[in-house]
């Protein structure tokens, strides 16, 4: 488990995929989220009991608060190779009523320490959809960099949107 001031990373368990079914059939929750298709809670269950182990190339966690230890989001650190010293983010908060009470930068703030001095990684990026306002000043308190746009990359709500491509470097994080 890796502490943070206000959350708890851990792996995920078979018992909590009941909660991600639930957050993936929330359409805010997913409304910024790349998802092919619906899964059944069967799927899902079955997902989670046979979901592989946590490696250096990918790393998926659950976000608990700290204080009541509820599971409210995931967090991954995926492609990472020790030749490049490099990984990507993918992260979500799933319980609308924990958005805004600064658990989604301490998770982050987390994650990419424990990338950085646990998996001597160099850089971290993640891509987040320009108009997800709240995911960027994230990402921006925490330190990540604007280094790109890709034009009209994620469709959603009817239209296309662009993604922004963001990293943060070793001795960045704030």
């Amino acid at each position: 488990m890796l502490t943070g001031e206000h959350v708890v990373l851990r792996p995920l368990e078979p018992g909590d995929a009941d909660t991600f079914h639930r957050w993936h059939n929330d359409r805010d929750v997913v409304r910024w989220l790349a998802f092919d298709y619906d899964e059944s809670l069967a799927q899902i269950r079955a997902r989670f009991a046979e979901r592989q182990v946590n490696t250096y190339s990918k790393v998926v966690l659950g976000v608990e608060t700290r204080v009541t230890r509820q599971l409210i989001g995931a967090a991954t650190l995926r492609d990472a190779t020790p030749e490049t010293a490099r990984a990507e983010v993918d992260f979500y908060l799933g319980e609308k009523d924990q958005w805004g009470r600064g658990y989604g930068t301490d998770a982050m703030r987390t994650l990419c320490r424990y990338g950085f001095d646990a998996m001597r990684l160099h850089s971290i990026a993640l891509w987040v959809v320009a108009d997800n306002d709240a995911a960027v000043r994230v990402y921006e308190k925490v330190g990540f960099r604007h280094d790109g746009r890709h034009r009209d990359a994620f469709r959603g709500q009817g239209r296309w949107h662009d993604m922004i491509l963001m990293s943060l470097l070793e001795g960045e994080l704030r």
